[in-house]
């Protein structure tokens, strides 16, 4: 049974005493600690946070400018192929024109040629005539 006498108010006394020397000595420090790191580890969240959002810059920076790098040199190559086509189109047309032009002095001087034979050789016709002739006949005409 309980019997109400002079120790009940002393337990009384004596649990608000343990709870103010345990708020004083325990409880205080550790929620001071828990604080303490919830407050640095939302730190650490939003750093966190931060760096991915700054990754994420840099990674579509990067992107961007390899991007423009490539379209860079693609123009850059796409302009030297057509120089350069156009460098080989330019020196085959001087090719074809100097083997045009060789080739038309050739006809020339065969045309020319064939016609001094042609001429020396009409003249000279009566005279194979006959020797063919003499020839075929064993006889001189």
């Amino acid at each position: 049974m309980i019997t109400i006498d002079m120790t009940l108010p002393m337990q009384i006394i004596n649990i608000f005493i343990l709870m103010m020397v345990l708020n004083v000595i325990l409880y205080r420090p550790i929620r001071k600690i828990l604080i303490e790191r919830k407050e640095k580890l939302d730190g650490l969240a939003t750093d966190v946070e931060n760096y991915k959002k700054n990754a994420q810059l840099r990674v579509e920076e990067f992107d961007n400018k390899m991007n423009d790098a490539r379209r860079t040199a693609k123009a850059e190559f796409d302009g030297a192929r057509a120089s350069a086509t156009a460098a080989g189109n330019e020196k085959l047309a001087e090719i074809r024109a100097e083997a045009d032009t060789a080739k038309a002095d050739q006809m020339a001087t065969v045309a020319s040629e064939f016609a001094a034979a042609q001429k020396e050789l009409t003249g000279k016709i009566d005279d194979f005539a006959g020797e063919m002739a003499g020839k075929i006949l064993g006889r001189a005409v």
